[in-house]
Formats: C-alpha cells, sequence, structure tokens
C-alpha cells in the first residue's frame, strides 16, 4: 500500500485538475462574451476581466480574480493572462491573452477581435466532440480492462473461497499482489496517456 499510495496520489490530483481544466475550458466561450460585451460598454480590459470574475462560476471566476489582484499588485496584464493559460493548459486562453496583445500595439476594436476569436473557439470545440465521441469506445474498453482483474478476483472469492487462500496466507503471494497493483497502476496511466487526446 505504501507503494502505491504515491500512484494513486498521483492520479488523484490528475483528474482533479483535469476535470478543472476541462471546466474552465467549457466556460471560455461565455468568459470571452462577458469580455467582449464589458468592452462594448465602455469599460476598460481590466475592469471587464474583474466583470466576468464577478458573473463567471468557478473555476472561471477564481482564475480572473486571481489575475486581477495579481494585475493590482503591480504584474503585466499580459504575464498574468499567460500565467492562467499555462496553469489551465488551454490553448484557447493563450489566443485571447494574444489578441490583447495585439491590439495593445496596433489598435483596433478589441471586442470585435474577442468575438472572432470566440468564433474560431467554439468551431474548434464542435471538432472536439466529434472526436470524444470516437474516442469514447476506447475509454470504455480502458474501463473494462482496468476493472477485469478485480471482478475476476472477486468471482472467484465468490466460487471458491479457498482457491485464494495462498495468496493471502503466504509473502510471496502478497508480494505478487504488490507487483500486480503497481503493474496495473502503470497500465491504468498508460492507457490514461492513451486515450487523453490533445488538441
Amino acid at each position: 500500500l505504501a507503494i502505491m499510495a504515491p500512484f494513486l496520489g498521483h492520479m488523484v490530483l490528475g483528474f482533479l485538475a483535469g476535470k478543472r481544466r476541462a471546466k474552465f475550458d467549457s466556460q471560455l466561450g461565455d468568459t470571452l462574451q462577458l469580455l467582449s460585451g464589458g468592452l462594448r460598454a465602455g469599460h476598460s480590459i481590466l475592469r471587464a476581466i474583474d466583470a466576468a470574475a464577478t458573473e463567471s462560476q468557478k473555476p472561471t471566476s477564481e482564475e480572473m480574480r486571481r489575475v486581477i489582484t495579481e494585475t493590482s499588485l503591480g504584474r503585466d496584464l499580459l504575464a498574468a493572462l499567460n500565467d492562467t493559460a499555462e496553469r489551465m493548459k488551454n490553448e484557447d486562453f493563450i489566443w485571447i491573452s494574444q489578441a490583447i496583445q495585439i491590439n495593445r500595439e496596433v489598435g483596433g476594436n478589441l471586442a470585435d477581435v474577442l468575438d472572432q476569436v470566440n468564433e474560431t473557439i467554439r468551431e474548434r470545440s464542435e471538432i472536439k466532440g466529434h472526436i470524444k465521441a470516437l474516442a469514447a469506445e476506447g475509454k470504455f474498453s480502458a474501463y473494462i480492462l482496468i476493472a477485469m482483474p478485480f471482478g475476476i478476483v472477486a468471482m472467484l472469492l465468490a466460487v471458491s473461497p479457498n482457491y485464494m487462500n495462498s495468496m493471502f496466507t503466504h509473502s510471496l503471494g502478497w508480494v505478487m499482489i504488490g507487483a500486480s497493483f503497481v503493474l496495473m497502476t502503470i497500465g491504468a496511466l498508460w492507457m490514461r496517456k492513451i486515450i487523453d487526446l490533445k488538441f
């Protein structure tokens, strides 16, 4: 169990981080609408981000508040936005930061630019949805493969409890069980890497 703890901890943290990033990604279209709406209302980009932080849900609201806090302490806005994109591992958010940077350099209507970025992101999201649907079968197969050893052990214990006694009464049996858990964890991480599609 002590050997498995780091692997299990890594898997749990990875799952939670992935869930947070996926939620941030799903809220990005609404965030862009809030930003462009604030700009059209005459607000500065910082004020628009502040409004988006107030009106958005977690985790977007938390990330936008962090940007506002960092800029209020003297940090450059683009640096704060780039850090957000890196934390969330979100390529689409990098586009937003780049759009703001280009607007700073050449001017123009930032609200229109953000609307165009939003349209591009929505089109990419539709493509992501199609690809994820195609990958769903692979994920299901991975879950079955991970669950299968536990199912076989449960069936053997139910049908013939004595069949597994030697595994639990000898030190070699416990070594084999530990090795099996390690190999299964490595296999699960490997399969997760394969089916975790990057866009």
